[in-house]
């Protein structure tokens, strides 16, 4: 585990509560009532219960970093879908690397400026770095924010001149449900049932790079937990419209390990000490080392599950994403 050295808890508190307790405008759909139930705040508030030095990662904007947010990227069924777009400036003629970051939230919650630190600090390093949102489950259930993660992509294409954007190298990276379906995007290049709208439809929205940070690879996997309705619905019943013994085809048709191939791109793995939050990745590795993909898997034993936001595995998370594209992308 890494070393704990950070600034007391005392010092924190007043800057956690104007930062955590803001919520984001640009989050919020006219007609629905938020799903708050997977805020940065409430991930910290029961992580820091075990690991008490922990504290949320919230580094300055680097100086060099350009911004431009609440970009309506696409509309469909009348929500103004938005992204935020963090640059730097290229140098004469250069084409920089990209790199859509997906939130999660269990398919129903949480919102693009989780990643908003992690993003400025990509661009910090030469990428152009894409937050968007997607439609939630309470609003629209699979496959509905595939599609809308694919129209963000095709909108990068469309809007790749205005941020010197190399429209061959194209990441897409998540985080917990955001993982899941940065995989699922990432190995569905060119499938239609993805492909839905009018959103730049003329664009491409295939990736050459995925980084999956604690998303599952299977839904139906014995290293899965998901689906179980005991209680109550699950997240993933929920977005799925269906529970996995009604619809279990269903279940595998959201699920990244179902669709690699020769066409998958590389994969970068990144993953707490939680195993059931990366149900499917040991044979999704066996599956690509056979088809002659490069593939890298990065572990932190003892961290909980919303390590990303959290310091000390901040840096290191944004460490091993940058290493993974410039092996794959080459320097910006």
């Amino acid at each position: 585990m890494l070393p704990l050295t950070l600034p007391a808890h005392c010092r924190l508190l007043p800057l956690l509560a104007l930062v955590l307790f803001t919520r984001p405008a640009w989050a919020q759909h006219p007609t629905l009532s938020r799903d708050t139930s997977f805020t940065v705040y409430s991930a910290y508030s029961k992580a820091k219960k075990q690991y008490p030095d922990i504290s949320v990662a919230r580094p300055p904007m680097p100086a060099a970093v350009r911004a431009r947010t609440d970009i309506v990227y696409c509309s469909p069924n009348g929500h103004s879908l938005k992204l935020d777009v963090f640059y730097p400036k290229p140098k004469r003629r250069q084409q920089l690397p990209a790199v859509l970051l997906v939130h999660g939230g269990g398919w129903r919650s949480g919102d693009r400026s989780q990643h908003v630190p992690l993003a400025q600090q990509l661009a910090a390093r030469g990428f152009v770095a894409v937050t968007a949102e997607y439609r939630l489950s309470p609003e629209a259930p699979y496959p509905a924010a595939v599609q809308d993660l694919k129209a963000a992509l095709r909108w990068m294409r469309a809007n790749a001149r205005s941020y010197a954007l190399d429209t061959a190298r194209i990441a897409v990276w998540g985080f917990s449900a955001g993982g899941q379906l940065a995989a699922l995007v990432g190995t569905t290049n060119q499938d239609p049932l993805y492909e839905a709208g009018t959103c730049f439809r003329s664009r491409s929205s295939s990736v050459q790079a995925i980084i999956d940070v604690d998303g599952i690879l299977a839904f139906i996997h014995p290293e899965s937990g998901e689906g179980d309705d005991s209680r109550s619905l699950s997240a993933a019943t929920q977005w799925l419209g269906s529970s996995k013994q009604a619809r279990p085809e269903l279940w595998q048709q959201a699920s990244a390990l179902s669709h690699l191939g020769p066409a998958t791109p590389p994969i970068l793995f990144i993953n707490s000490g939680v195993d059931r939050m990366h149900a499917g990745r040991d044979d999704a590795r066996r599956q690509l080392a056979a088809l002659g993909i490069y593939s890298e898997a990065q572990r932190f034993p003892d961290a909980p599950h919303p390590f990303p936001l959290f310091n000390p595995w901040f840096t290191p998370t944004l460490e091993y994403t940058v290493a993974f594209l410039r092996r794959v992308f080459g320097q910006p």
